[in-house]
């Protein structure tokens, strides 16, 4: 074979050779672009889109409920104004998706929510198994059992053999088992789905009593047809610290979350507050001026402005005022602070130093 008919016969192979180089080229792109969009964190996703989608209960009074004017307020629903707030300098720059007990999970495993802010308990097993990330406690609470004034009912004991009334897909139901078995009392659980229709059959007598957490009964109490007809058992059955949570395996997301939340601890520890935060620009206490973003990058470290903590003092307040406008003496609720104090009152509430 003469050296032009080599050339001939080889010329359509080198184009199949280019051809493929080039489709292998292409689905290699392809799949970084993909990789790309996979690991591109929620907290850019949240800023591009210019709202927060955040999964609340929507019916539970004092923590996310929607009044008759249609809009949501409650610590929880603070929450999630806290974070729009310090993202977009708009507190109201929220959607709000009311969840169920056993769809609230789901729901951040699937990006449905950005953020769920909804009296959502703090435990091994959904910081583990369930792919949540738990932001700081926000609030400490504990199970407990609301039954009839007149019903005789004093302790556990006096619940034998009585029908209970609790809601499916929470750590209430499961706590009230074990404490039962422990003790040796036989009773009768009758649970529900659906958190109203739990309370409803309460009302209607069907179950001798209901139990949840004692914020949501305190809460539920207020709406009952008779509210003072009821009374909340001494005993606790848990501790049940609630947690705002993201999904797992997204840290900048989670540390944003999480910062925004403590942030409203330490603006109280510090003593700044919706009302005097003006008077503290001119601050020449080096731990107020990183707080504020006067001073330093700190929010820039992790995605957010410098000032994010003052945005949320400005339009939300600290967690004390956050408090106080949702449970507290001026409130329906009435419900006492107690371990939800700061830790330099005697309570839990603690934040890490901004430095």
């Amino acid at each position: 074979m003469d050296k032009k008919t080599l050339i001939l016969a080889i010329a359509p192979l080198l184009v199949s050779l280019s051809a493929c180089s080039t489709e292998v080229a292409n689905t290699g792109n392809t799949s970084n672009t993909q990789a790309t969009q996979a690991t591109r964190s929620r907290l850019d996703i949240v800023k591009s889109r210019g709202q927060l989608i955040c999964g609340v209960s929507g019916e539970l009074p004092g923590f996310s409920f929607v009044g008759s004017d249609g809009k949501y307020s409650g610590l929880d629903v603070d929450v999630c104004r806290a974070i729009a707030a310090a993202l977009f300098d708009k507190p109201d720059a929220v959607e709000y998706r009311n969840l169920n007990a056993k769809e609230r999970f789901t729901a951040v495993q699937t990006s449905e929510v950005d953020v769920l802010s909804r009296n959502t308990t703090f435990t091994l097993s959904r910081d583990t198994s369930v792919g949540l990330e738990f932001a700081p406690i926000v609030f400490y609470d504990g199970q407990g059992i609301m039954v009839r004034k007149n019903s005789g009912i004093k302790t556990l004991a006096d619940l034998k053999d009585k029908a209970i009334c609790t809601q499916t897909g929470t750590t209430n139901e499961q706590n009230l088992a074990d404490q039962m078995r422990k003790r040796g009392i036989p009773y009768k659980p009758l649970v529900f789905e659906d958190v109203n229709t739990a309370y409803a059959t309460y009302v209607q007598g069907r179950c001798d009593a209901v139990t949840s957490d004692k914020s949501q009964l305190i809460s539920r109490r207020t709406i009952l047809p008779k509210p003072e007809e009821h009374v909340i058992l001494d005993e606790n059955l848990s501790s049940e610290p609630f947690a705002p949570a993201v999904a797992d395996g997204d840290s900048k997301w989670a540390n944003a979350v999480k910062w925004i939340v403590y942030s409203l601890i330490k603006a109280e520890e510090l003593g700044i507050n919706s009302q005097n935060f003006a008077k503290f620009a001119n601050s020449n206490d080096p731990e107020i001026k990183r707080f504020l973003g006067t001073e330093g990058n700190l929010g820039q470290g992790m995605g957010l402005p410098n000032d994010f903590a003052l945005r949320i003092i400005k339009h939300v307040g600290n967690y004390g005022e956050i408090y106080d406008r949702n449970l507290g003496p001026k409130t329906k609720l009435n419900f006492p602070r107690g371990r939800n104090q700061l830790w330099t009152k005697g309570g839990l509430l603690f934040s890490p130093p901004f430095r």
